[in-house]
């Protein structure tokens, strides 16, 4: 299992949380995604071999909030 760590810009609502956090569970090979808010960060477990760090990345981009930096581990 892969796991990431997305430093976007500051968040300004909760409902920024509920959309990213489902653009992301609905992908394939996402086993988990999570919003913290106050952080503005977003942390995802996912299968390497079926999605790539950086396609979460665009997803999370595509929505309207840009990816500051990305820890893939």
């Amino acid at each position: 299992m892969t796991k990431a760590v997305f430093q976007l810009e500051a968040l300004t609502c909760p409902s920024c949380i509920k959309k990213i956090e489902t653009a992301l569970n609905k992908t394939v090979g996402v086993e988990s995604a999570r919003v913290l808010f106050s952080s503005s960060k977003v942390k995802a477990q996912f299968n390497g071999t079926q999605v790539r760090a950086s396609q979460l990345e665009e997803t999370i981009s595509k929505l309207g909030y840009p990816v500051l930096s990305a820890k893939v581990s």
